[in-house]
């Protein structure tokens, strides 16, 4: 069983930048994939960034390609979000998430969710 404990997320102004951490326990990190998803409020939960489980390999969703950064650091068992310019859009609770199907958007492929940290960008 693995658990996920997402921490970084606040309130900041449009522009600014915040660094959301995920760190795992009770399972063999590297061999997951680690995704980024976030639900804004009456909508439903959507994909942000993947990572595989060496790191070669990443995915982000369209709307936040050039700001937000996925990297992972399989020592720590952590898997970090950068996120740079954030829009009020980018307003969401945003969730970590673990899975052994690969890079994928879907997120019924990810079998561990941690409790999510709410991100809250003012305009």
């Amino acid at each position: 069983q693995v658990q996920l404990v997402e921490s970084g997320g606040g309130l900041v102004q449009a522009g600014g930048s915040l660094r959301l951490s995920c760190t795992a326990s009770g399972g063999t990190f590297s061999k997951y994939t680690m995704a980024w998803f976030r639900q804004a409020p009456g909508e439903e939960r959507a994909f942000v960034a993947a990572i595989s489980g060496s790191g070669a390999n990443t995915r982000n969703t369209d709307s936040v390609k050039g700001r937000f950064t996925i990297s992972r650091d399989n020592a720590k068992n952590t898997v970090n979000l950068q996120m740079n310019s954030l829009k009020p859009e980018d307003t969401a609770v945003y969730y970590c998430a673990a899975g052994q199907m690969g890079v994928t958007i879907v997120p019924d492929y990810y079998n561990y969710w941690g409790q999510g940290t709410r991100v809250t960008v003012s305009s």
